[in-house]
């Protein structure tokens, strides 16, 4: 079933609502998006620890010269594991509860990132999307909040936003995802449980690793490949909601679907990265609701595209692409969306 499950007529009169809601675009979905297929699920997670398999024992034998493809491939293929990771934090990849939380754990831990931690404050993202001062993920400064913010934040800031953009999720994932006193309760608990697995697991395989293969085989076969994985973490989070033409809205005038719909971006990218990355890319649909699972979100998004494509921003992952965005995507303006370092500069 392709087709939506609304009228023509009735769809129409929807699109032309200013009070749209999520359930109105969600009703044009068919049942078979949401629905689990716990063989596709497993499948993926043998095929992706196979792939990482492979990238390291190309790391071992390779000469030198093969080393940055390998190191590509490899980052690449971790990042997998977190989007593995991804759909069990939002409970996609399997019915069980203790099921989602055990694989999200082992798909996190060589990545060193804390499964609730980051479980948490990405629901936050996900339910406050393109919120003003609400979502926690690449939300630009406002102007005035940026002019008074000492010089080490605005250059940290700037980072962030201009030709080091790769380095920011690394920024992101220190600064956030270890911190449980920000939590209560269980979700403290939580938070400190994954950041001490992690930790406790770094503190175990680091020192084997240096130990068997000496510190050039700790940069050799994790740092670099981390970086790779963040180089994607940065890109595909930027990517997912930032464009001049998006905009961030204040509280009282954010509305949930168009935030999720029209503020959240489908990006195409090499095909060699969508498979190794179980199709991230494709975010609109799991934007408008995270019970869809990875392996359905192509079909989900021909059926939003076919219904709803007015709404939709794609684009094609470019130097080009990220240029754009890393020159003019910089500081919140209420007007024209986003004002740049260099016109923030030019109207002091």
């Amino acid at each position: 079933m392709t087709g939506t499950t609304l009228k023509p007529e009735t769809l129409a009169q929807t699109r032309t609502d200013s009070d749209l809601k999520l359930k109105h675009i969600l009703k044009t979905l068919p049942r078979e998006c949401f629905k689990k297929n716990q063989r596709k699920a497993w499948n993926a997670v043998a095929i992706n620890i196979f792939l990482v398999a492979l990238g390291y024992v190309g790391l071992s034998v390779a000469p030198w010269y093969f080393l940055p493809v390998l190191w590509i491939f490899t980052g690449t293929a971790l990042t997998g594991f977190f989007v593995l990771g991804h759909d069990c934090g939002h409970r996609s990849f399997a019915n069980r509860k203790w099921v989602n939380d055990l694989v999200g754990h082992f798909m996190f831990l060589p990545l060193i990132y804390p499964f609730h931690g980051w479980r948490l404050l990405h629901n936050h993202h996900h339910k406050h999307t393109n919120k003003l001062e609400e979502d926690n993920a690449w939300q630009p400064w406002k102007q005035d909040v940026f002019a008074a913010s000492p010089m080490a934040l605005q250059i940290v800031y700037r980072v962030m936003r201009g030709r080091l953009w790769w380095l920011s999720s690394i920024i992101h994932w220190f600064m956030l995802h270890f911190n449980w006193t920000k939590f209560q309760g269980k979700q403290r608990e939580q938070v400190r449980f994954s950041a001490l697995f992690v930790i406790v697991g770094a503190a175990i395989g680091f020192p084997l690793l240096i130990a068997t293969t000496g510190f050039w085989g700790f940069v050799k076969f994790w740092f670099v490949p981390w970086l790779v994985y963040h180089f994607w973490m940065s890109t595909f989070t930027l990517v997912h909601h930032t464009a001049p033409n998006i905009a961030f809205k204040a509280p009282q005038e954010w509305n949930e679907a168009l935030a999720q719909l029209a503020g959240t971006v489908h990006c195409d990218y090499p095909r060699w990265v969508e498979v190794l990355c179980h199709d991230i890319n494709v975010h609109i649909p799991h934007h408008l609701s995270t019970a869809i699972p990875f392996y359905n979100l192509r079909k989900a998004h021909q059926i939003i595209k076919e219904n709803w494509g007015e709404y939709i921003n794609e684009s094609r992952f470019s130097w080009e692409l990220m240029k754009e965005i890393t020159d003019e995507c910089h500081l919140y303006d209420p007007v024209e969306n986003y004002r740049s370092f260099k016109d923030f500069s030019a109207a002091k």
